[in-house]
Formats: structure tokens, C-alpha cells, sequence
């Protein structure tokens, strides 16, 4: 039997989910109701598929260590944990074809391919599964096959597939692959009963994508291999790790692998299913996910509301008070607000396009931030000061390095610290301090058994976080202008 590999596709920024989504923890890492993430939910189903051993990531470098924390709260069982890591995105045609080329050197062009997006939510798990088993049939027998949703209403913000001949083991020969319908194009769609909602999660054998690679988007396979020659390879934690070249993958073409091959290929099936499935692709599909009251409110944290309807409310931190609405859509964030009509929340990425067009941190980072050392989040700042609370797991450390503009405080509120103060190296307890100068090499170390969390008070005339210089890093980050 062929050895089944899931690769999860974790990119895209979900602009339509801010603020709670941002370019630095982006849609994935939403909790949902229930506590989990999408990343967890995806891995969880992903590493629960019989006779599956390894689970392969395609993501961002930059969220690596984040990726990695979300798989470690979840895992049940043993699974080895490979990753591919994009120093930029290139759409999903480059991320599949760096997938393939891997699992072709480790498992052989029999192994099959299960991609799926990190970012959906699938609910009938018991339906997942048996149409995994339908499509591996389908991709042994050399079909490029992709998923396919029973449409529950005539959808216009969803792509489509057009069925064609049945095939063997219950599936069909994809007629057409169709862009999003206007709505009476969408309800023709619904009516006529041969259309399938474009899920984006496809099974494929690994020579037979590779080979349709090559006759259909050359460009693409050429340039992710010559990629793959020029990029690191090492061990990982539970698995291996490629670091893609910047430079050689930044000339890969920005491409989806629906028009790069599943468009132009003669060997697409398509297996019909209904999985309880949701691109959670907006506020509006969110909101779905909670219980409403009997004013057709959704609420996430105290709130206190009069004469409010069909509202959905999510604020976990904070008191919201609400009189005479109806329809809107109030996400509070500690340093954003959004306030939405329901029936436009497909254009809240406007807002986040235009925060990144402004340059506004508030596009891509949340005040806690996380890092592969733990997290900071910002207390409070103004001109020529910035309070942070930080927190350091056990046996985890900063990078050695300087900043050329700001001092630093550091306070402990518990745990120990063990600092490098430019040429001195000493231990911190409890209610303990020190001062670091500007232009001195420091590190923060926890050399404990418990989180390390500090209070850092920092003053100078520039606060940004790219002043900075790194010296070493445990973490295998090159010295550069980036957050420690």
C-alpha cells in the first residue's frame, strides 16, 4: 500500500478575519469556540488518518516556532513532523511542487499526497476520512484527484467544479474547473445538481504530479527544484526541516495550482463529499460557529444590551455595552476595534489592505507577539518609552544582542533569569533587576524549571523593533534588522 503523506498548506494572511487575524498570526492560529485552532484542528484529522506517520508542513518561516507549539498541544500519538519553509509566499502551485520533490527523495513517487489547507474547518470527520480513502484509490490509479463539496446554497464567493464521466471508485472526470458565478449563474449551479463547491484539498501520487508538472508548468517545477538544490536541509524537532533559498524561490511563479496544472491537465477526478466543511472565510461564517440568543445575538465575553439584534459580539477582555443595533459585527481586540455591518463583512480586508498599505503595525502584529523563546506583549508606550511584559519558557533563550538607540530595564516578576550584561554573566531572582545600556551585547536566558516573566522598561530616542543587532541565536535566525 502506498505510504500516505498529509501536507498542510498554511499561508495567506485572512485579511477579511481582522483583527484577530494579522500577517504575524495569521487565520490558522484563530481559536475557534471550542479552544482549538484551525492549524489544530487541520493536524489533528490530518495525523488521525490510519497508517499515517509523518505530517509535512508547507508554511512561513517567521511562524515555524509557533506552528510547532500548536501541533505539541494536540498531538495524541507519535508523528514525525517535517516542514518546508518559505522565506515568501508563492501561492500554492510553488509550496506542491516543493512538497512533491520532497516526498519523491524520501518515500518514493508511490507515496500519495494529501494536501489541505490550514485554515478550514471540517466537522464530519467520519465523512473526511472515507473520502481520503476514496481519492487515494483514484491517485493510484494515476488521477491528479481534488475534493469537492455538495453545495448547500447557491454561493458566489466559492469556485466550482463541473462533474463529469463517473470513473472508477465512485468518482468523476472533471469537465471544468469554474471562477465564482455570479448569483444566477450560482443558482443554475445548485439547481442543476453537477456542480461541487472547489474545496482546495486534493490527493495526489507524487510521480504523476510531478509529471503533469512538467508537461503543463515547466516554470514551476524547474524553478522549485533548482530551489530545493540550493536550500538546508537538517534536523528538526520530531522530523526534518528545508529552509527554501530566497533567492532561488523568490523567482518561482506566483501561481495557484489550479491554473498551473489542475486547468490544463487531462487527469483531474473529482470525489463528491460532504464533510461538514467551512473556509470560515469571513465574520459572518464565524459568527455561525457559536449559539445565538434569543435575539439572534452571538457573544463572546461579559456584555450588557438593549434593544440589540442579530448582533455578533466578540470580546473576550473587555465590558461591551450596546443599545438599539441590529446586524452589526463588533470584534474588540486590546488594540483594535472593528464595527461592521453583517452583510458587508467580506470587505474588512479593505481595512487590513489599507492598515499595510499605511505601513500600521497593527496589520501585522497583535500587542503579544509570539517568538520561539515564549512571548511579549506591550503594556504600554509613548514618545521615548515602551513597557513590555515578557515571558521565557524554561530552557529557552534570547538571542545574544545590542540595540543602538534604547536602554533597557529588566524587573522579575517570577522565575530566575540568567542575564549576559555585556561582559558579565549572573542570575536574577524574584523582585531582582538590571539596567542595560545602549551599544552593550545582552542576553536573557531561563535556566529554570518554570516560565520566566519579566517586566522590560525600555527608553531612548528610537524604540523600534528593528533596532537591532544579533550576534548568535539558538534558533539558526541569521543576524538581521528583525524583532528579537
Amino acid at each position: 500500500m502506498s505510504v500516505l503523506i498529509p501536507c498542510i498548506i498554511a499561508g495567506g494572511a485572512g485579511t477579511r478575519l481582522w483583527p484577530v487575524s494579522r500577517e504575524a498570526m495569521p487565520k490558522p492560529f484563530m481559536r475557534l469556540p471550542d479552544g482549538m485552532s484551525l492549524l489544530q484542528k487541520t493536524f489533528s484529522r490530518a495525523s488521525s488518518l490510519p497508517g499515517v506517520e509523518r505530517v509535512l508542513t508547507v508554511t512561513n518561516r517567521e511562524v515555524v516556532f509557533r506552528t510547532q507549539d500548536e501541533y505539541r498541544q494536540v498531538s495524541t500519538q507519535h508523528v514525525a513532523l517535517d516542514f518546508i519553509l518559505e522565506p515568501l509566499g508563492r501561492n500554492t502551485a510553488p509550496a506542491i511542487a516543493a512538497a512533491a520533490l520532497h516526498c519523491a527523495r524520501l518515500h518514493g513517487e508511490d507515496s500519495l499526497l494529501l494536501v489541505l489547507p490550514a485554515d478550514h474547518l471540517i466537522q464530519d470527520l467520519g465523512a473526511f476520512e472515507a473520502a481520503v480513502q476514496q481519492a487515494m484509490a483514484l491517485a493510484g490509479q494515476g488521477w491528479l484527484t481534488t475534493f469537492g463539496l455538495q453545495p448547500s446554497r447557491a454561493e458566489t464567493g466559492f469556485g466550482y467544479i463541473e462533474q463529469g464521466q463517473p470513473i472508477a471508485a465512485g468518482g468523476y472526470q472533471v469537465a471544468r474547473f469554474v471562477e465564482k458565478p455570479d448569483a444566477d449563474t450560482a443558482q443554475a449551479y445548485l439547481d442543476g445538481g453537477r456542480h461541487l463547491w472547489n474545496a482546495g484539498m486534493f490527493c495526489l501520487r507524487v510521480g504523476t504530479v510531478l509529471q503533469e508538472l512538467q508537461a503543463h508548468a515547466p516554470e514551476v517545477l524547474h524553478s522549485v527544484t533548482h530551489c530545493l538544490e540550493q536550500s538546508q536541509v537538517k534536523e528538526g524537532p520530531g522530523g526534518l526541516q528545508v529552509e527554501l533559498d530566497p533567492e532561488r524561490f523568490a523567482l518561482a511563479p506566483d501561481i495557484s495550482i489550479d491554473y498551473a496544472l489542475m486547468e490544463a491537465s487531462a487527469k483531474v477526478a473529482v470525489v463528491p463529499c460532504d464533510l461538514g466543511w467551512s473556509d470560515i472565510g469571513c465574520w459572518e461564517a464565524v459568527r455561525e460557529l457559536r449559539p445565538a440568543d434569543g435575539q439572534g445575538n452571538h457573544c463572546n465575553g461579559e456584555t450588557v444590551l438593549l434593544d440589540v439584534r442579530n448582533c455578533y459580539i466578540d470580546s473576550p477582555r473587555r465590558l461591551v455595552g450596546a443599545v438599539g443595533l441590529d446586524n452589526l459585527i463588533v470584534i474588540d481586540t486590546p488594540d483594535a476595534l472593528l464595527i461592521a455591518d453583517a452583510a458587508r463583512s467580506q470587505e474588512v480586508k479593505v481595512i487590513a489592505q489599507q492598515l499595510k498599505r499605511q505601513g500600521h503595525d497593527a496589520y501585522r502584529l497583535h500587542r503579544t507577539v509570539t517568538r520561539p523563546w515564549g512571548l511579549y506583549t506591550v503594556l504600554e508606550e509613548g514618545p521615548r518609552f515602551k513597557i513590555k511584559r515578557i515571558m521565557v519558557r524554561p530552557g529557552e533563550s534570547l538571542s545574544l544582542q545590542m540595540h543602538h538607540h534604547r536602554s533597557e530595564h529588566w524587573i522579575v516578576v517570577s522565575g530566575m533569569a540568567c542575564v549576559t550584561n555585556g561582559q558579565e554573566e549572573f542570575l536574577l531572582d524574584t523582585n531582582e533587576s538590571t539596567f542595560i545600556k545602549p551599544g552593550r551585547s545582552h542576553r536573557l536566558t531561563n535556566p529554570g524549571v518554570i516560565d520566566l516573566v519579566m517586566i522590560e522598561v525600555q527608553s531612548g530616542e528610537y524604540l523600534g523593533e528593528d533596532d537591532i543587532v544579533r550576534f548568535t541565536d539558538i534558533y539558526g535566525r541569521a543576524p538581521a534588522a528583525a524583532p528579537a
